[in-house]
């Protein structure tokens, strides 16, 4: 029988690890790479890495994860500023990553590369 998430266990399977995600296909930033921290309070911070000046980070209030298989995890989150909610599926073992982005008008599936920093 599955087990009921809570607050606690949406956060914890990324809590500490930094990670790069290059989006090579779909989602409204195409060639993007943003490094993505996830905090041991349950926030995210992110930052744009490409162009000629890195972007400052932007810091969401929560996450959500889970680890769905060995070395395969799911993430959520919702961008407030942008208002796009990001979900992705990233699996540690091949270092590809493949998702959805979305908002009130466009959804977009997303695909690439997946890099652990930290």
């Amino acid at each position: 029988m599955p087990t009921t998430a809570t607050s606690e266990t949406a956060t914890s399977s990324l809590r500490g690890r930094v990670l790069r995600w290059k989006f090579e296909e779909g989602g409204p930033t195409p060639g993007a790479t943003y490094e993505h921290t996830f905090n041991a309070d349950g926030s995210v911070e992110f930052r744009k890495l490409d162009g000629a000046k890195e972007g400052k980070p932007t810091r969401e209030e929560k996450y959500g994860s889970f680890e769905v298989a060995p070395n395969v995890q799911v993430v959520s989150y919702l961008a407030k500023e942008s208002g796009y909610t990001l979900t992705v599926v990233m699996n540690f073992e091949t270092g590809r990553l493949y998702g959805f982005a979305s908002n009130d008008k466009e959804w977009y599936p997303v695909s690439g590369t997946l890099a652990v920093v930290k």
